[in-house]
């Protein structure tokens, strides 16, 4: 038998561990899992998943009465303290160096114009004054954000000097201490999905994204429209990102603006994608990158030598009803396919609850409302709490169109 450690995340990629012949160690908090992942696991250890050095103390003495092949994560609160615990033990994956390098979005950029790829104009900024400065140097839009944001959130856009210190106050009165500006990159942005092993970067999956005004992404669909006249300069491109920061091993995620100029690298992250990304890879590609977080870096299974093409289209499509408390939700009466609902009162613990059930399902749904139940406005990914719809297709047009044909069909009332 294998044996890993699993730093936090959602359950799906351990799911079937046991079958593959791989004993699992999950590593999370109490309360903030779904206890029936139990099943798939050896042992589940209590320990704050951001704590390197806690999580190095609980698995040690693991390791030392039985090896651990690897340590792994998927989630991004868990990226550098399981880079530590990793570079602690001495084995392979993801390092505490590649980590930090792909959360802190300064420190890419510094690795990109090192390595002389993916030219962005961009600084730190410790005041107003400073993010005033830099916006008359760019002489057009740009972006503050925190240097380690997640989710879409605290994203704001200037068009003048007067609106990047505006910017820059209200992300420093929300507790922000470090702010990056960044030259507003204009053109689609699209994703690529890819697997490491030994060095070796194969890029698998594209995929395109709607989002509101407030850039929180609320449709995926792939394979990327957008994306196709560009897919040899975003897979070479994708390669030399991740030999920048030094990923060796494991999935990633890697966000793209298509600009006039060519894509550039929006960010990148050595996890597997949220928002049911690795799924939608699965059905319009045929690769489970769930199964791979295990298996790859084990040598159970073997990447491809080359990016595969599409077999098909997916789409997920989060439900985005007007903010407001429900009183009631309507289903058409002819909407016939495989539905869930959150029992009132119940609060999910993983985001997108019964994806894995919903995998042989064409087209299914889960709706997460209920009289009563409040809908938050839209600020980030994590408000996107209403429920969800995903779709195979013959193609990436034909997925959304049955997704926004469920999202017609169900309807939330607010009061």
């Amino acid at each position: 038998m294998y044996r890993i450690a699993v730093i936090g995340g959602r359950p799906a990629p351990i799911t079937g561990a046991k079958e593959l012949g791989i004993d699992v160690v999950l590593v999370h908090e109490e309360g903030a899992y779904d206890p029936s992942i139990a099943e798939h696991c050896e042992r589940i250890v209590h320990v704050p998943i951001n704590d390197g050095p806690a999580i190095l103390a609980a698995l040690r003495p693991l390791h030392a009465e039985r090896p651990f092949d690897r340590v792994l994560t998927t989630t991004e609160p868990a990226a550098e303290s399981t880079g530590y615990v990793v570079d602690a033990l001495g084995l392979p994956g993801v390092s505490e160096a590649t980590a930090r390098a792909l959360k802190d979005k300064a420190l890419t950029r510094e690795l990109l114009d090192k390595h002389g790829i993916s030219p962005v104009r961009y600084t730190m900024v410790s005041s107003p004054e400073a993010a005033a400065a830099f916006a008359d140097e760019v002489g057009g839009d740009i972006v503050l954000k925190p240097v380690d944001g997640v989710a879409s959130l605290h994203i704001h856009l200037a068009a003048n000097a007067g609106e990047a210190a505006e910017a820059w106050t209200r992300l420093d009165a929300d507790g922000i201490t470090g702010i990056i500006a960044e030259e507003f990159l204009t053109g689609p942005v699209v994703s690529v999905d890819s697997f490491s092993y030994a060095g070796r970067h194969v890029p698998i999956g594209y995929s395109e994204y709607r989002m509101n005004d407030r850039y929180v992404e609320w449709e995926v669909s792939t394979p990327s429209r957008y994306a196709v006249p560009h897919l040899d300069a975003l897979r070479t491109l994708t390669v030399q990102l991740l030999d920048a920061v030094g990923l060796t091993e494991g999935p990633s995620h890697s966000e793209f603006v298509l600009t006039p100029q060519g894509p550039r690298v929006l960010e990148s992250h050595a996890r597997l994608a949220g928002s049911g990304a690795p799924e939608l890879v699965r059905r319009a590609f045929g690769c489970d990158l769930n199964r791979w977080f295990m298996t790859v870096p084990l040598g159970i299974d073997t990447l491809p030598e080359t990016s595969p093409e599409p077999i098909g289209g997916a789409a997920v499509r989060f439900f985005t009803p007007e903010p407001g408390v429900v009183t009631e939700v309507q289903l058409a009466d002819d909407l016939d396919i495989e539905i869930r609902r959150k029992p009132a009162g119940v609060v999910p613990l993983v985001f997108l609850p019964h994806l894995d059930e919903f995998a042989d399902q064409d087209v299914a749904a889960f709706v997460a409302k209920n009289p009563g139940e409040e809908i938050p406005p839209l600020l980030t990914v994590a408000d996107c709490v209403s429920g969800y719809v995903i779709a195979s297709g013959r193609d990436a047009d034909d997925a959304v169109a049955k997704c926004e044909d469920v999202n017609t069909r169900v309807r939330f009332h607010i009061g």
